[in-house]
C-alpha cells in the first residue's frame, strides 16, 4: 500500500506541484544504476531534499530520517508521520549506542532488498550553507553492504525552502549526481575506525567538489548555527 501511495504522491500530487514551483535541473542521472543496491550520499540543505531527489529518479529511494518526524502529536503529527512513510522515509534514533546499531540495520535491510538508500552523512541540515564533517555510519553501511556510493549535491534548495518554512518558494534548484565511488577494496574492514573515517572523508570531499560548498571539518551539531527567519 505504501509503495502505491509513494508513486501517487510522486507522479500525481506532490511531483507536479514541485516541478512547476522549483523547475529542477539535474545532471548525472545516468550515474544511478537501473537496478541493484546502492547508497546515494547527499549534502543536506533543506527539508525538501528528501522529496526532490526521489522526484527526479525513476527508481524508488528510501531515506533515513530523524525519528522526531514520526512521533509528533495530534493531527499534524499524524499527517507528517504518514507523509514521511508514504514518501519512503525510515525513522532512525540519532541518540547513539544501540539506536545507531538499529539505524545501521534498517539501512542494510534496504540494501539487501536490492534497493536505493539515501543518506545525509552530515547527520542534519546545514543552516549556514556550508558542508560539515560526515559521520562514519555511512562507511559501515558501504563496507558491510558491499555496495557503491553515489555522491549527490543539492543546489540552492535552502533558498527555495529555508529551515523553518512550511512551503517552498518559486525558485529554481538543481541536483548534481556524481559518478559512483567504489570502496570494495575495504571489504571486511568495517570494524577499522580509521578506514571508516577515510571512506567518509573521501565522500565528503566529493560532495564539496560537486556542490561548491565551503567544507568545515567539524560536525554540524557541534556548531551554533544561525536561527532561521520565519
Amino acid at each position: 500500500m505504501r509503495a502505491f501511495v509513494y508513486w501517487i504522491l510522486k507522479d500525481i500530487i506532490v511531483g507536479p506541484f514541485l516541478r512547476r514551483t522549483l523547475r529542477p535541473w539535474v545532471t548525472g542521472r545516468e550515474n544511478v544504476p537501473k537496478k541493484g543496491a546502492a547508497i546515494l550520499a547527499s549534502n543536506h540543505l533543506s527539508f525538501i531534499d528528501s522529496v526532490l531527489l526521489p522526484l527526479e529518479l525513476d527508481r524508488r529511494i528510501s531515506f533515513l530520517a530523524k525519528a522526531e518526524y514520526f512521533t509528533g502529536k495530534g493531527l499534524k503529527g499524524w499527517a507528517v508521520k504518514n507523509f514521511m512513510l508514504a514518501t519512503g522515509q525510515l525513522p532512525i534514533d540519532r541518540s547513539g549506542g544501540k539506536a545507531s546499531e538499529a539505524a545501521l540495520n534498517s539501512g542494510l535491510a534496504v540494501l539487501r532488498r536490492g534497493e536505493l538508500l539515501g543518506i545525509y552523512p552530515e547527520g542534519t541540515r546545514s543552516r549556514d550553507g556550508r558542508l560539515y564533517r560526515g559521520r562514519t555510519g555511512i562507511a559501515r553501511m558501504i563496507v558491510e553492504g558491499h555496495v557503491p556510493v553515489i555522491p549527490v549535491a543539492m543546489v540552492d534548495t535552502e533558498k527555495a525552502m529555508p529551515v523553518g518554512h512550511k512551503l517552498p518558494k518559486v525558485r529554481r534548484v538543481g541536483i548534481v549526481i556524481g559518478e559512483p565511488l567504489d570502496f570494495s577494496r575495504f571489504a571486511g574492514l568495517e570494524g577499522d575506525r580509521f578506514i571508516l573515517r577515510s571512506i567518509t572523508d573521501e565522500i565528503m570531499y566529493e560532495l564539496a567538489r560537486l556542490s561548491g560548498q565551503e567544507y568545515v571539518d567539524v560536525y554540524a551539531t557541534s556548531v551554533k548555527q544561525p536561527t532561521p527567519s520565519s
